[in-house]
């Protein structure tokens, strides 16, 4: 392990460098269990978990655990899942409630946290601190941006709104509040929380990990750009759209691309079901019949979203109204400050969040969402996919999450085990493709030492 035991905050982060103490030192996951989780903005889960007035979605990170429900039609609360009597959790999981009730003494709280029901409260006559007031469930912060619900722990924390400028303000185009879950997973890893959030903060690594993608992703070279505590990649400099094969690949641009997009958005669906839908790849197969093959990367590219906005809104799903300018600001895929990850289309979106598994340093709970537009009323039912045991991150991998989540699941447990080697002190990381990750460590250290 090195000096990864001593102090996580003497190793300076650098543009090219990210010290291993951050992803090895149970000092510093302590550090960020006491100063990062309590006091930042977080996804606990998305509004459509949570339709109607008493469904409630249990969030636990670092040992605490968040009650967040919706109390009326048009508001949410969020409470710390714990009575007041003994201390025993309120609620696990999701479900639906009249009223929070402790299965230990039977003691009632309502909705808006106010206690409902003392079991023989006048024994507690003339003790103090036994109004009603006094035995409130304690409210968490609570907001929403994007269809999704923020929690924060801090009282005195800044505005969700503040916090996440100006990822918003690049992004809002894209309507994610309009999209649904078309699946939800949640995965053990072995692995750092930060490891795998990673594994997504970049494309620096798509042309050793995804070898698949170079025939039809276009140019793989990325540039990454800090917003603030947040970041971003893009394809800036790519000369090639998708749908034409990597100039790292040595093979000329087709005259004809129109069959590589289609490739592109059938790869997509095939191995991953996420960013694009399945709507997408069929809309995009009308190219070989109503498009002539000697359109340029552009034409083709605007024509087959031309016809899957065409489809999207025939089924009555919608369109974002977003133009090519819009998609060009905002790249290809955002991290939000410290552990939401995502990469926007106009037609869906594929989100993570990543949290510590409890204070092992070396294991994660890693959430992955595809969503999708779906016409109202015709989204699939929630099913929540669980796989919490040690090894079901790789059994029946590529049957539970596709070919391009399972070759970057191999990649995390070797980073965790590798970084740990005397003969390694810290990433090198791109300083032009992977500065979305230096940057957030510059920003996690700032945060966790109260200078953020």
């Amino acid at each position: 392990m090195g000096d990864t035991n001593t102090s996580s905050l003497e190793h300076a982060v650098r543009l090219d460098f990210v010290p291993k103490d951050s992803y090895l030192s149970k000092q510093f996951l302590d550090e960020e269990t006491r100063n990062l989780w309590p006091r930042v903005w977080q996804v606990a889960c998305r509004l459509e978990e949570i339709p109607g007035v008493g469904d409630y979605v249990t969030f636990d990170v670092i040992g605490e655990s968040i009650i967040v429900v919706r109390t009326a039609a048009d508001q949410i609360k969020a409470y710390y899942n714990v009575c007041q009597h003994r201390g025993r959790r309120l609620t696990n999981g999701c479900g639906k409630a009249a009223k929070f009730h402790c299965n230990y003494h039977g003691w009632q709280w309502n909705l808006d946290g106010s206690v409902a029901r003392v079991l023989d409260r006048s024994d507690w006559e003339g003790c103090p601190d036994m109004a009603d007031e006094d035995l409130r469930l304690q409210e968490v912060l609570v907001d929403t941006w994007g269809g999704f619900v923020f929690i924060n722990m801090d009282t005195n924390a800044e505005p969700l709104a503040k916090f996440l400028e100006p990822v918003p303000e690049i992004t809002n185009c894209f309507e994610f509040e309009k999209m649904r879950y078309r699946w939800y997973k949640s995965i053990r890893l072995p692995c750092n929380w930060k490891v795998a959030l990673e594994a997504f903060n970049e494309g620096y690594h798509v042309s050793a990990t995804h070898p698949q993608l170079l025939d039809v992703a276009g140019d793989d070279v990325t540039r990454s750009f800090a917003y603030g505590r947040h970041g971003m990649f893009g394809y800036a400099t790519a000369t090639r759209f998708i749908g034409g094969p990597s100039s790292r690949t040595g093979k000329p641009l087709p005259e004809d691309v129109r069959q590589g997009l289609v490739n592109f958005f059938k790869v997509m669906e095939d191995t991953l079901k996420a960013i694009n839908s399945a709507r997408d790849y069929e809309a995009s197969k009308r190219l070989l019949t109503e498009m002539a093959p000697n359109g340029n990367q552009f034409e083709v590219l605007a024509k087959a979203m031309e016809f899957q906005r065409e489809a999207a809104v025939a089924e009555g799903a919608g369109w974002p109204d977003i133009s090519f300018a819009q998609m060009g600001r905002a790249g290809a895929d955002w991290h939000v400050f410290p552990n939401l990850i995502f990469l926007p289309y106009p037609d869906g979106a594929l989100f993570y969040r990543a949290r510590p598994d409890g204070d092992n340093p070396d294991s994660c709970i890693y959430d992955i969402w595809s969503l999708v537009r779906y016409a109202p009323g015709a989204e699939p039912p929630l099913k929540r996919e669980f796989y919490y045991g040690v090894d079901d991150w790789k059994q029946n991998a590529l049957e539970n999450f596709g070919l391009i989540l399972w070759q970057d699941f191999q990649n995390m447990t070797n980073v965790q085990q590798g970084m740990k080697s005397r003969g390694f002190k810290g990433s090198r990381t791109n300083p032009l493709q992977e500065t979305s990750v230096s940057n957030f460590h510059r920003a996690l250290r700032e945060f966790i030492a109260g200078r953020n």
